[in-house]
């Protein structure tokens, strides 16, 4: 194995540590293009349970790509939105979302 693959193994161990599981690639298509309310998130993902959605968005939170933001009042509003950092994996989640467009033709 070449010294530029074994790199390549560890990146790619690493973004999928970052993003990988069932949900995180779709919670940050839901941010994409503006901030989202925690119940918002939850309703155009009816079949995530609150307690993982809770526990993707804190994971992406640890890792610096997804802001939180919590607004005072009866009763508080929590905020997710996307961190600058974040925003860099914009272009990434276009090229999966034309990917999956392409895929889907290519198996019919």
């Amino acid at each position: 194995m070449t010294n530029e693959s074994t790199q390549g193994t560890v990146f790619v161990q690493t973004t999928l540590k970052v993003l990988g599981g069932k949900w995180k690639i779709l919670i940050l298509w839901h941010l994409k293009d503006e901030k989202k309310r925690f119940s918002g998130l939850k309703r155009l993902m009816p079949e995530i349970t609150q307690k993982m959605l809770i526990q993707q968005l804190r994971e992406l939170e640890k890792d610096g790509i997804v802001n939180r933001n919590v607004h005072s009042g009866v009763p508080p509003k929590v905020e997710y939105s996307f961190t600058e950092y974040g925003l860099t994996l914009k272009p990434v989640l276009q090229v999966l979302c034309n990917w999956g467009e392409n895929h889907l033709k290519h198996v019919q």
